[in-house]
């Protein structure tokens, strides 16, 4: 098991890097499409990834003997069916929100709060399910927030609509995570992935024939970062958050997966010459800190309903 969570961790910070790294690509894509109409074609690019080689296990697992009759291998097909539906909801809608925030707040502002999900997934834990953490896990989750704030935030934090669409985002961005956390043992992350995808695709295509006018001279525009983001953040990295949440729990996984704001900064540095400030190098090693924190072997770091997990 501990083997597990230490290839869980690993998986998430690759997951961190891979997403971070996409920020050059977005921007990138945004000069030539709508929000909407790259988010509805990175999404399906990514269903369409997913989606062959989770057809191929469901094609053996459909021939295993007595597959049918098997209690368990039903439980698990329903469970992949749910688990997708309820995640490529969550994905979809806090796409779109933080999208549409974009458009009247900052990119350093619109980062550093939908990454405030490392303080709202445990919250919700606790609300809602009763699991509590030592103070271990607080102690990091503080941390990685300061060092967001240090990272992402330059200018006045003075809120604005904007804002408040990107703190629905990162509300809704904890129910992912969450959701994430509970179906991915129960289900077959690669089949859940793939079903969250084509929801994710099918939400902000609604949005785009509503509020833009995609053309395909505009995906071919932007196809360099369309199939990166499709295919590289999207298909491998949301697919390795599924099957990394198998293994980690929710705030730790919340903790390694806001790395992705560091290695924004860092994938600027490295694909735009971008350069750090003092302030984005104190952010970047106070986040740090508070991920090795939070690795540190201790007992009794998280409780449910009283007793140690």
């Amino acid at each position: 098991m501990k083997n597990k969570r230490m290839l869980g961790s690993l998986l998430l910070l690759l997951t961190a890097m891979i997403w971070g790294t996409a920020f050059a690509f977005q921007r990138t894509g945004m000069e030539h499409i709508g929000p909407f109409s790259f988010g509805a074609a990175r999404f399906a690019l990514s269903a369409a990834a997913v989606g062959i080689p989770a057809l191929i296990r469901e094609r053996k697992r459909a021939r295993a003997p007595s597959a049918s009759e098997d209690g368990r291998e039903r439980a698990r097909r329903r469970d992949t069916l749910l688990g997708g539906l309820c995640c490529g909801a969550f994905l979809g809608t806090a796409n779109m929100l933080q999208q549409a925030g974009l458009q009247t707040t900052t990119a350093g502002k619109a980062g550093f709060i939908t990454a405030l999900y490392i303080l709202l997934v445990p919250l919700l834990e606790l609300a809602l399910f009763r699991k509590r953490y030592g103070a271990r896990v607080w102690i990091a989750a503080a941390l990685g927030a300061a060092g967001l704030y240090l990272l992402c935030v330059t200018e006045s934090f003075a809120l604005t609509r904007g804002d408040a669409l990107v703190c629905l985002c990162a509300l809704v961005f904890s129910g992912h995570i969450l959701c994430c956390g509970h179906f991915s043992g129960r289900g077959d992350p690669i089949a859940i992935s793939a079903i969250q995808f084509a929801i994710a695709a099918l939400l902000p295509a609604v949005g785009a024939l509503l509020f833009e006018k995609p053309s395909w001279a505009q995906i071919v525009s932007a196809a360099v970062p369309i199939l990166y983001c499709g295919l590289i953040s999207g298909a491998v990295g949301y697919t390795l958050q599924m099957i990394a949440q198998r293994w980690t729990d929710p705030a730790v996984a919340s903790l390694l997966m806001s790395l992705e704001a560091v290695f924004a900064v860092i994938g600027g540095v490295l694909i735009l010459s971008e350069h750090m400030s003092g302030r984005e190098t104190l952010g970047c090693a106070v986040m740090f800190a508070a991920i090795v924190l939070v690795q540190l072997p201790a007992g009794g770091g998280i409780r449910k309903r009283g007793k140690s997990i």
